[in-house]
């Protein structure tokens, strides 16, 4: 499927699982080929589902973390050789942007995620590691976006049901 934006700006869709480097590197590929080079990477596959830890099954927080770490690692491994400076199709002075999604919920406990906070933390680890590495060799910027609770949504009505967000809201001091 082909979208043209404002400016026409292009963009197509590619199937493949972040888990596997095979399809990583053959979406990498595939992308490349068809706009003559990768100017940005955003890594945002997350698995995510509520359940209490003591029901978590060891496959069930090892598929999490390999979506979302595994997987935002594999796609930035895979993506390295396209964003150096001096890649194919890019200017020999600059590199790539890779912007990682995150978020918040590992920064305190959160109740039945404890698999996304794990995963979420890596995330954050691996951004940070690979900013001060390949932003110092390659000039390859390393960004994350970690975006809170999203209202209106099925997990925020089950992490947080109104009474509860209503009690916070009227707790919480608003600066204007």
């Amino acid at each position: 499927m082909e979208i043209r934006l404002l400016y026409l700006l292009q963009a197509f869709g590619l199937e493949g699982d972040v888990r596997k480097r095979d399809d990583a590197a053959r979406v990498l590929e595939s992308t490349v080929k068809h706009f003559g080079r990768l100017d940005i990477l955003v890594n945002a596959a997350a698995g995510n589902f509520l359940v209490p830890s003591e029901d978590l099954s060891p496959n069930g927080f090892r598929t999490v973390i390999d979506i979302d770490a595994v997987g935002t690692f594999t796609m930035c491994h895979e993506a390295l050789k396209y964003l150096k400076k001096g890649a194919s199709g890019k200017d020999s002075s600059v590199g790539g942007t890779i912007i990682n999604i995150s978020a918040t919920l590992h920064y305190t406990a959160t109740w039945y995620q404890i698999h996304v906070s794990a995963a979420k933390a890596a995330v954050d680890s691996l951004t940070r590691s690979l900013a001060l590495e390949w932003g110092t060799d390659y000039d390859i910027r390393v960004n994350g976006i970690a975006p809170g609770p999203i209202e209106d949504t099925a997990g925020f009505s089950k992490l947080l049901p109104q009474e509860i967000l209503a009690n916070l809201k009227s707790r919480l001091l608003y600066l204007k």
